[in-house]
């Protein structure tokens, strides 16, 4: 009987790990919906997603999408001109997004500048679908929300740099 007992004992010593399903369905208490395991926690440790890795990760995904021009509102997307101007300075990839990470879940805001001619419901919807991709496949998290909000529109006639024009255009002083 001694090793019956000592059998059961180790059965009911193992436990799955907090956030795998096998848990929540049989401890599913709370009222919240069983979910699936995201490798997150383990019987070794837990892993924690800070919210730059999710924004930068959202900010890449976002700018692979055909259509849009540009990430951030007005004063971001000119303060990001100016440095990309910069010899040797970054792309800033947060910016224009905005997260909310949790131990299991995260949130996304977008701002955006859009192509003019692109339909603007579809690219949000391709924007959202390539961010919770993007960032459920890196991070293991489940994406809760991807909010898409669009600034602007780009025109064609925008991309003519008015400082070049006007630096050509202003004649020479004699003096």
């Amino acid at each position: 009987m001694s090793d019956s007992t000592s059998a059961n004992d180790s059965t009911e010593n193992t436990t799955a790990p907090a956030g795998t399903s096998a848990s929540s369905a049989s401890d599913n208490t709370t009222g919240v919906p069983a979910t699936r395991h995201s490798g997150l926690m383990t019987e070794h440790g837990q892993t924690s997603v800070a919210d730059v890795v999710v924004s930068k990760i959202a900010g890449v995904a976002a700018r692979e999408v055909t259509g849009v021009h540009g990430l951030g509102g007005g004063t971001a997307r000119a303060i990001g001109a100016l440095r990309e101007r910069i010899p040797g300075a970054r792309v800033n990839v947060q910016q224009g997004i905005s997260v909310e990470v949790g131990e299991r879940q995260a949130a996304v805001d977008i701002s955006i500048v859009a192509e003019y001619g692109v339909a603007i419901h579809e690219l949000a919807e391709a924007i959202r679908r390539n961010i919770i991709l993007s960032v459920e496949e890196m991070t293991g998290l489940e994406v809760t929300e991807v909010n898409v909000l669009v600034h602007d529109i780009h025109l064609p006639e925008d991309d003519d740099d008015p400082e070049q024009e006007g630096t050509e255009q202003q004649p020479t002083r004699v003096q």
